[in-house]
């Protein structure tokens, strides 16, 4: 294996009685979101380029200082992105879409691909292995040119080094990134491992010459279930790669290595990470394959959800590696990169005091890693304090819900008909025309919008004030949506901040941040709940709103809600109980929310669920019992309708072909999903399962501010009807449209009609 001497091995700080402490990755927005606000200003023209990459460039030496001064040995350089860390790579190896030209990147063209913001549209968006983190999928082709561009990397690494850090730069592995892709026009991916391997190896040159020591490598595909294909080109690329004097960390998370465990210490890398969170079990046989000298990254403060860590638990994995290796061979770490957790909880004051107790956010988790790591007693001990607190506080527990999950029977888990005897009925009782429109439903969420619910919020206007603001604003869209021509309506949502926080405001069980954002794409962030107690619904949720808007049109009105997986997929989800238990917590609650919609006239609900695939275990041996609890607690959401009452759903950026099974399960009318920006590839996988609901693919991309043409989204439809039959078809966006402005808006729902309306006239 490729060893150098590290700097580290007689470092003061390192003592057989501390452990090096590494972090694998931070937050990029920064804690006030500044990166966010500079992207959008640069996007909108209110900031030049330079005034965008001062703020970057700010942020990254701010977050570096912070991780130093928290005690953090390694810090990581290369995991702070403009966008996506998958576009950077992508970049750096000279593999960015023939599409889009070649040459040099500019930023023009970095955004281009990104963001949909020309002619061409943008890379196509998936989720990252399990995680709601989106990232632009790799088109690989035969022209690709390989010609590595290393200077972001080499321009970050300096820029470190000019503050006095001497920082570990993080790559996304060559396998990882290949396998993450799509080979246009059936190209196969494979073909390209000898220039994506010598690519590899010129930026790994490019740091040893710079006298960079260690590089982490990040390989989560190893986590996966791969091919002996995959593992042998593992193999034979980092026989390569461990040629280059650099010491390579080859970092794996969201799962345990398992059967490519043997593989992985093959590589013959100068270290392993492993993730010890969701797969602690793993450790025992680690320790007994791994190769003499290499060193052991322990992944054991969790890098995805805010609870505090479990010192004592913990402790005893460290002891084990410690025991077994020697500490200097002993890395302490987070289980993945902190990109999926907030920044800090300093600006949390709101938060119950002693819920805030028991939370650790991106720099508290900082801190729990270096007090692991130096085994301070006085950490320990308060650790074990608030672990006590915790779990003896009655705020966790409600007994009514509880008898309601005990009491379930499988009638709760199924419609009264099949779908065959539901759709003739819901035909006859709706009366919609072939093809029908609609949208997934949100509408632009305006400054104006978002100023009101503010206003609102900080108690500068009053409830009536509000609701007049939001009578109008509702008004004004069914009357736009009527003249558009849309076939099935929504009331726009304009009183909804976020299509999971605005649910579990309602609902008992969840708390909320004032400032926990996580990036979940380019500028857009999150701010997920937290549960942490039995969920329950005390009200209704959206019957108010839902009902208004039904009444000023004699159209169809769509109730929309979001679904049991997806809240609990986007939220911080307790941990002292089986994740399942609070899917079907949620699902009640949701249940009673439907039932009073249908009471209220509302003949069509929509339960989107665009969390269903982002919830599947990495490994398939996991994969069949979460899908089964998981569709079921879609079922126990909106089974108790009658059969004249349509249930939709809507999922969007992920891969369904491996889940068609659970999602025919669902037993939903009406599916809705991503297909603009892959030209309805997707479909082809529901035809060949042979899918028996109706089904609405996406026209258009609605992460674009470009309106496409009543003649590409007719072509669209068209190749939609090559594969469903039209009366399975429906026609609508993408996703929902709150992030859009209403002149594009108006425009491309226009032309989405219009190329309906055409299309239709073929069908007579």
């Amino acid at each position: 294996m490729s060893k150098v001497s590290s700097p580290l091995a007689s470092s003061s700080s390192s003592t057989p009685a501390q452990l090096i402490t590494a972090n694998l990755g931070f937050p990029r927005m920064g804690r006030q979101r500044e990166l966010k606000f500079a992207l959008e200003a640069f996007w909108s023209g209110k900031a030049t380029e330079e005034d965008l990459l001062t703020v970057a460039r700010t942020l990254r030496q701010q977050h570096w200082q912070l991780q130093h001064n928290a005690g953090i040995d390694i810090v990581p350089c290369n995991d702070f992105s403009l966008y996506d860390q998958v576009l950077d790579t992508l970049v750096l190896v000279g593999a960015t879409p023939e599409r889009f030209g070649s040459g040099p990147v500019t930023l023009a063209r970095y955004f281009a691909m990104a963001r949909n913001s020309g002619e061409q549209t943008a890379m196509e968006m998936t989720k990252w292995f399990d995680t709601n983190y989106h990232y632009l999928v790799p088109e690989w082709s035969a022209g690709l040119a390989f010609a590595p561009d290393t200077s972001k990397l080499l321009a970050e690494l300096r820029e470190a080094r000019a503050l006095g850090f001497e920082p570990r730069p993080v790559l996304i592995g060559p396998l990882t990134l290949l396998l993450l892709g799509k080979g246009v026009d059936d190209f196969d991916p494979f073909t390209l491992l000898p220039k994506l391997t010598a690519a590899y190896v010129k930026v790994l040159e490019a740091l040893a010459a710079e006298g960079v020591i260690s590089v982490q490598i990040d390989e989560p595909l190893l986590v996966t279930r791969i091919t002996s294909e995959t593992a042998a080109a593992y193999r034979n690329v980092y026989a390569e790669l461990v040629k280059i004097p650099v010491n390579l960390m080859l970092a794996t998370y969201f799962g345990a290595l398992g059967e490519n465990l043997p593989l992985a210490i093959e590589l013959n890398t100068a270290g392993l990470h492993i993730d010890l969170v969701r797969a602690p079990e793993q450790l025992t046989h680690v320790l007994a394959d791994l190769q003499p000298g290499q060193t052991l990254s322990l992944g054991v403060v969790e890098g995805r959800n805010i609870w505090l860590t479990d010192f004592a638990e913990t402790q005893k994995l460290i002891d084990q590696a410690t025991f077994c290796l020697g500490p200097r061979r002993v890395l302490i770490a987070p289980s993945c990169s902190l990109l999926h957790v907030p920044h800090d909880l300093r600006s949390e004051t709101k938060l119950p005091a002693r819920l805030k107790s028991w939370l650790r956010f991106a720099e508290e988790k900082l801190a729990e890693i270096v007090a692991l790591a130096h085994h301070d007693p006085a950490a320990a001990l308060a650790n074990a304090s608030t672990l006590a607190d915790r779990k003896a506080a009655d705020s966790s527990t409600n007994p009514f819900v509880r008898s309601q999950l005990n009491a379930l029977e499988p009638k709760h888990f199924a419609r009264q008909s099949s779908f065959p005897a539901r759709v003739k009925i819901q035909s006859r009782e709706l009366n919609l025309p072939p093809l029908p429109t609609t949208t997934i439903g949100s509408f632009p969420q305006t400054a104006e919008v978002r100023q009101q619910r503010a206003a609102h919020k900080h108690g500068h206007s009053t409830d009536a004030q509000y609701d007049a603001f939001l009578r109008d604003a509702i008004t004004d869209c069914i009357r736009e949506q009527e003249r558009i021509g849309l076939d099935v309506l929504v009331h726009g949502e304009f009183e909804r901040n976020d299509m999971v926080e605005y649910f579990a405001d309602f609902l008992e069980g969840f708390a909320f941040t004032e400032n926990g954002w996580v990036q979940s794409y380019g500028s857009r962030c999150v701010k997920p709940p937290v549960i942490f107690g039995d969920v329950s619904r005390p009200e209704p949720m959206t019957l108010k709103w839902t009902s208004f808007a039904r009444s000023l049109t004699a159209r169809p009105m769509k109730g929309m809600l979001t679904g049991p997986i997806t809240m609990l997929q986007w939220s911080f989800v307790r941990n002292d109980i089986p994740r399942q238990l609070t899917a079907w917590q949620i699902a009640l609650a949701l249940r009673e929310e439907v039932a009073d919609l249908e009471r209220s006239g509302i003949r069509i609900i929509q339960v989107d669920e665009p969390a269903l695939r982002e919830g599947l275990p990495l490994h398939p041996a996991d994969r069949p019992a979460y899908l089964d609890w998981a569709v079921n607690a879609f079922k126990l959401a909106t089974s108790s309708v009658a059969d004249g009452t349509q249930i939709h759903t809507h999922m969007c950026y992920c891969e369904f072909d491996d889940i068609l099974p659970s999602i025919a399960a669902l037993d939903a009318d009406v599916i809705s999903m991503e297909t603009a920006r892959s030209r309805m590839e997707l479909l082809h996988a529901f035809r060949t399962f042979g899918y028996p609901n109706q089904i609405g693919p996406g026209v258009y991309d609605i992460h674009s501010p470009r309106v496409p043409s009543v003649s590409e989204m007719g072509e669209l439809l068209t190749l939609a009807l090559q594969v469903l039959k039209p009366e399975q078809l429906w026609v609508n966006p993408d996703c929902g449209l709150k992030t859009r402005r209403w002149t594009e808006t108006v425009a491309a729902l226009e032309n989405m009609c219009a190329a309906t309306q055409t299309l239709r006239q073929t069908l007579i």
